[in-house]
C-alpha cells in the first residue's frame, strides 16, 4: 500500500496519473484472458459482496522505525542497512485469538494481511528466500499460519496482500519508479524474479488452507513491464478455485481478475489522486482506508478519524455497492494501538445494532447523495440519512412501490408522500448520538 504519510507520496500519485494520460504509452495487460470462473468462485464472490466489512492490516519489519511501510523509500535506506531490522523485530505480545476476537466484535468478516510488502520482506516461512520472519528474526514464527488457523477456527476469512513490486530483490530489474536508493546492482533477471513471486504464492495458497483471495499491489510501479499475468493468475486460480484476485492497479479490472479495489476513495472517486483511470467494472467492488493517515504503523500520526467517520464511510461504501476494508497497522510487539482497538469497538457496537442495512445489502435505488445513501436487500430499501436538518427530505420516484416507511431503530412509522416525480419523507429528528438515521422503505412491483 502506498503511504500518505507525506506530500511526496500524494504528489507522486497524481503526477503520475497525469504522466500516464499525457504521453499516452500503451499499458501492457497479458492477463487471463479466457479465464471462467467457477461456481465455488462466483459463490465466493456472492459472500464477499454480502460480507462488506473487514480489517486491513499492515504489519512488517518496517514497524520498528515506527514510520509507516515506506519508511526504506521515504528515507532511502540503502538495502544493506534495511537488513538490520528483522533482527530488531520480536513480536512477542502477537495474539492471533485476540486479533480475530477483535474482529468479529468489530462485525467484520474477513482480515486481509501483508504476506510480503513492497519492501520483499515475507512474514510466513518462505522457502524460496531467507528473506523472511522465520530466518531473520528472533521470533521465529510464522505469524500468518498462527492467524490462519486462528482465522479457520474462528470462522473469518483470510485474503493475503502480495506486493507484485519488490525493493529488495536484486532481479527485480529493469526498476521501478519507486525504491532506486537500496543500493542494489543495475542488473537481473526479470522473469527469474516473476519465478520467484509465483513460487512464494503457491507456498501461500498450499500452506495456509483455504484462503479467501489474493491482494495484489505494485504493479503501477512498471505499468509497461510484462507481468505476465496470465500465468499468475492461472496458478492462483488452479490451486484454489474459489480464491478471490484483486489488483490495486488503479484501472478497470484485467481478465482474471474477481473483485476491484478503490484505494482511498468511494467507486468513481478520485480525492485522494490514485484513481484517475479507475473505471468502475462489473466485479464486486472494495474500497480501503486508514484510521488515521498512515498503513503502517506511525508512531506520529495521531490524526485518527472519528467514529462518526467511520460509519459513514461504510455506509457510503454500502451504498456504493462496495465493502470496507478498513486498515490498522500493528506495532512491532504484535500489539494493535488502543486508539484502534477502541474505533473498532464503537463501530462495532453500531453494526451490532444496524448491521441489518449494511449486511447481504446492494446499492440502493438512489444513489450516493450529499446527504446519504440508500441500501436494498430483497423488498426493502434502506435510506441512510446522514447529513440532513430539515424536516422533509426528497428522494426521487422510485421504479417499484413504496408501501410502508418506518424507522429502522424503533420500527415506528415515517410519513411519506409518494408522486410520479418523487417520494417525500418526513423525518424525525435525530439523537445527538445518532450517526446515521435510517428509514426502512417497504416496496413491491407497481
Amino acid at each position: 500500500m502506498k503511504s500518505k504519510l507525506s506530500m511526496w507520496r500524494r504528489s507522486f500519485a497524481i503526477v503520475l496519473a497525469v504522466s500516464v494520460l499525457s504521453v499516452s504509452l500503451p499499458v501492457r495487460v497479458d492477463a487471463q484472458t479466457t479465464y471462467q470462473p467457477t461456481p465455488a468462485n462466483l459463490e465466493a464472490r456472492r459472500w464477499f459482496q454480502d460480507a462488506k466489512f473487514g480489517l486491513f492490516v499492515h504489519w512488517g519489519v518496517y514497524s520498528v522505525l515506527s514510520d509507516g511501510e515506506w519508511v526504506m523509500n521515504n528515507r532511502k535506506i540503502p538495502a544493506v542497512d534495511y537488513e538490520l531490522l528483522p533482527a530488531q523485530f520480536n513480536p512477542t505480545e502477537f495474539d492471533p485469538t485476540e486479533w480475530v476476537a477483535m474482529v468479529k466484535a468489530a462485525g467484520m468478516k474477513y482480515i486481509t494481511i501483508t504476506s510480503k510488502h513492497h519492501d520483499g520482506f515475507a512474514m510466513f516461512d518462505s522457502k524460496v528466500s531467507d528473506w523472511d520472519i522465520i530466518d531473520r528474526t528472533p521470533y521465529k514464527k510464522d505469524v500468518l499460519k498462527l492467524l490462519a488457523d486462528e482465522c479457520h477456527k474462528q470462522g473469518i476469512k483470510l485474503f493475503f496482500y502480495h506486493s507484485h513490486l519488490d525493493w529488495h530483490h536484486p532481479d527485480y530489474y529493469p526498476r521501478g519508479r519507486t525504491g532506486n536508493d537500496a543500493g542494489r546492482p543495475s542488473k537481473g533477471e526479470w522473469y527469474k524474479y516473476l519465478d520467484y513471486m509465483d513460487a512464494q504464492l503457491k507456498e501461500l495458497l498450499t500452506n495456509y488452507g483455504e484462503i479467501g483471495g489474493i491482494w495484489f499491489d505494485g504493479w503501477w510501479d512498471r505499468p509497461q513491464a510484462d507481468w505476465r499475468l496470465e500465468k499468475t493468475y492461472k496458478l492462483i486460480h488452479d490451486l484454489q478455485p474459489h480464491a478471490l484476485i484483486g489488483n490495486n492497479h488503479h484501472r478497470k479490472p484485467f481478465p482474471g481478475e474477481d473483485f476491484q479495489m478503490f484505494e482511498k476513495d468511494l467507486p468513481g472517486k478520485n480525492t485522494a489522486g490514485f484513481n484517475a483511470e479507475s473505471q468502475i467494472g462489473d466485479l464486486p467492488l472494495e474500497t480501503c482506508e486508514t484510521m488515521n493517515n498512515a498503513w503502517g504503523f506511525n508512531l506520529m500520526d495521531k490524526k485518527f478519524k472519528s467514529t462518526r467517520d467511520l460509519v459513514h464511510y461504510l455506509v457510503r461504501a454500502a451504498g456504493s455497492n462496495a465493502n470496507f476494508l478498513l486498515n490498522v497497522g500493528p506495532m512491532s510487539n504484535g500489539k494493535i494501538q488502543p486508539e484502534f482497538v477502541a474505533h473498532l469497538r464503537e463501530v462495532g457496537k453500531w453494526m451490532e445494532k444496524n448491521g441489518e442495512s449494511i449486511y447481504g445489502t446492494r446499492g440502493g435505488p438512489v444513489t450516493s447523495r450529499p446527504w446519504g445513501v440508500t441500501t436494498r436487500k430483497d423488498n426493502k430499501v434502506y435510506v441512510h440519512v446522514l447529513d440532513w436538518q430539515d424536516s422533509v427530505l426528497a428522494l426521487p420516484p422510485m421504479t417499484q412501490q413504496v408501501k410502508q416507511a418506518t424507522l429502522f431503530k424503533d420500527g415506528s412509522r415515517v410519513e411519506f408522500t409518494a408522486t410520479n416525480d418523487s417520494v417525500l419523507l418526513k423525518l424525525p429528528q435525530p439523537s445527538a448520538d445518532e450517526y446515521d438515521r435510517i428509514i426502512v422503505l417497504t416496496v413491491s412491483d407497481k
